[in-house]
């Protein structure tokens, strides 16, 4: 089967994936885009994964300024190589952390970070809360559960959906940039400042 370069490029916008990969997947999935989005997700997972182990100390740290300066963001961005830092792809895409930080002021990186105390008071609110609204107690825990996982979505910065795509979390972001690069790539930390915050 024929795949034409208009295709190709549809799906390498769609994925961030190279155009050799997105040929590939879309002569798998006989020119259906959808599918091939899906195969080259699967892979890139697993190309993902195996990067994950890999020395990322290089990097850039951006800044991010909003509201005439009463909204301030820095986060470090990190990948294996300078070469890949200086790209306008990865400047991008740490400027667009710098601007989710911004936009969703996450408290954590990822629910490993999470405090145990911080979890324990948050699923006793939940179950309080699930009592006071007469819930049924075999059902209780699985709400407990479920408000526990929409805290740590609204809280962990890889978990949140992107505010530009909210059908992308930010943990596919960095896959992305993942199989983008060809190397690791990780956000090592952020730090959001907003004027007047726990003043009073």
């Amino acid at each position: 089967m024929s795949i034409s370069a208009e295709l190709v490029m549809q799906l390498r916008q769609r994925t961030g994936a190279g155009v050799l990969d997105c040929r590939k997947a879309l002569e798998e999935a006989e020119g259906e885009l959808d599918r091939a989005e899906q195969i080259l997700r699967e892979r890139g997972l697993a190309k993902a994964a195996s990067r994950a182990g890999r020395l990322a100390q290089d990097g850039i740290v951006d800044l991010y300024s909003h509201g005439e300066g009463r909204l301030g963001v820095m986060v470090e961005v990190n990948c294996e190589t300078d070469f890949v830092a200086r790209t306008a792809e990865f400047r991008h895409f740490a400027h667009e952390i710098a601007l989710q930080v911004a936009a969703s002021a996450p408290r954590w990186l990822s629910s490993a970070e999470v405090p145990a105390d911080v979890m324990e008071h948050e699923r006793e609110l939940a179950r309080q809360q699930a009592i006071g609204d007469g819930k049924p107690e075999q059902v209780i825990d699985q709400i407990v559960e479920g408000r526990l996982e929409k805290f740590l979505d609204d809280h962990c910065l890889l978990r949140q959906p992107y505010v530009r795509d909210e059908e992308k979390s930010i943990n596919e972001m960095v896959q992305q940039m993942i199989l983008s690069t060809g190397e690791n790539v990780t956000i090592r930390r952020f730090q959001r400042w907003e004027v007047g915050e726990a003043l009073g």
